[in-house]
């Protein structure tokens, strides 16, 4: 597998969660319903394929470049919206999962990375998977939290009942704050693997913990201003901004270009 078949994987991927929630949305017949859900794993299962296509191709895990991240942004917030669908029967939710998904694998399409075998010496770590990977999912989970949040303002603002969306809220931030604290000890057991250092203040390190610490406010305000829940749904809402800093908005600053958290090409 190599970088020339992605179009192809991507092309089925979004068109079958583009038409997937046509039907869903709009023919209300058990059948077309069915339909419906098929094709959304459908669209799951073609950039998996992919995505274990090129692991096996490149002989590495597929985490080392940005690209490689998006990829597992993308089927990782996918999985989550169907979730939740299921669980909570929310349609905007796996709206919003699907279509964030759709639209970092595009922009991939769009920004390829060069895919090759190297791993540089402190990559080949047990550490470099469960790292990655607990990261995806926690980022996965805190990216449809900042959406809840959204939806919790508006809810307000309109004077809607927001009991069901703070419950939603407050099981994807606990759930995406889990994974985001497990990312943080593993890097840095990690670091002290490759380095001889836990923590050294690195701008990568930095934003990973103000990140760390959005979503710890919201859930300090949740506990402490039951009544008045703007100011949670506003940190929630704003904290999305911060993780996308964290993730790759780090990598334009001045400052992180000698990091080791920066990706490579």
């Amino acid at each position: 597998m190599t970088w020339q078949e992605y179009q192809y994987f991507i092309i089925i991927t979004v068109f079958t969660w583009l038409l997937s929630l046509v039907l869903l949305t709009f023919w209300k017949s058990q059948k077309m319903q069915l339909i419906g859900k098929i094709l959304v794993f459908v669209g799951l299962a073609s950039i998996l394929a992919f995505t274990i296509g090129l692991w096996i191709s490149l002989q590495r895990p597929v985490f080392r470049t940005l690209a490689e991240t998006r990829l597992w942004y993308g089927i990782f917030i996918a999985i989550i919206g169907i979730v939740v669908y299921y669980r909570w029967k929310f349609l905007w939710v796996l709206y919003y999962n699907l279509g964030l998904g759709s639209l970092f694998l595009i922009i991939n399409y769009f920004n390829p990375d060069t895919f090759d075998k190297t791993l540089m010496p402190a990559l080949q770590s047990p550490w470099f998977i469960p790292h990655v990977i607990v990261y995806m999912i926690g980022y996965a989970f805190l990216g449809v939290a900042s959406l809840i949040g959204l939806v919790g303002l508006y809810k307000i603002w309109k004077k809607d009942e927001i009991k069901t969306t703070l419950l939603l809220a407050d099981n994807i931030v606990y759930i995406g704050f889990a994974f985001l604290t497990f990312g943080l000890l593993f890097g840095a057991l990690w670091a002290k693997e490759a380095w001889g250092h836990y923590w050294t203040w690195d701008p990568k390190e930095t934003w990973a913990f103000i990140t760390w610490l959005m979503y710890l406010l919201y859930i300090h305000l949740r506990f402490n201003t039951k009544k008045n829940i703007n100011w949670a749904f506003w940190a929630l809402a704003l904290a999305f901004v911060v993780l996308m800093i964290c993730w790759f908005g780090v990598n334009y600053l001045p400052s992180a270009q000698s990091s080791v958290h920066v990706y490579g090409g």
